[in-house]
């Protein structure tokens, strides 16, 4: 069967957590990885959206990584990629990151620490999405 034909897998998450919809699509990004040496990139691209019925802060992230040995990586931050947008009820937020891995597979999954704005804490959960040297490469 040739690529053209042959059915994508779809390796992502969309989860829905009070109010807050987050949608991850991964790609293994094949030029900035390197399998001789252990060295395997992944971009992921997510888009928030706030589908609650408050303006929310997303103040903090939390990831858990598990590569394909079971090895688990917990990462905590302030915000994503240097923001910390505030969502009004219909708005989205969309951004790209990566994450390297010395195995060809692994998870990523997590939660965002949002805040609405009366300050009441509040999660929204990341559903676990995979990370595939399989996958089709990003040109």
């Amino acid at each position: 069967m040739s690529n053209a034909t042959a059915p994508r897998r779809e390796y992502g998450s969309e989860t829905v957590t009070n109010g807050i919809r987050v949608t991850v699509r991964p790609q293994y990004m094949a030029r900035e990885s390197s399998p001789a040496t252990d060295q395997y990139v992944f971009a992921y691209h997510i888009t928030i959206r706030n589908e609650g019925q408050h303006k929310a802060q997303l103040k903090s992230r939390h990831w858990v990584i598990v590569d394909a040995e079971g090895q688990r990586h917990d990462v905590h931050g302030e915000g994503v990629v240097g923001h910390t947008p505030t969502l009004a009820p219909g708005e989205t937020f969309e951004y790209a990151s990566y994450c390297p891995l010395t195995t060809p597979w692994g998870t990523m999954e997590g939660e965002y620490l949002m805040e609405r704005e009366d300050g009441q804490p509040f999660s929204a959960s990341i559903g676990r999405f995979f990370l595939v040297s399989l996958a089709e490469p990003v040109a």
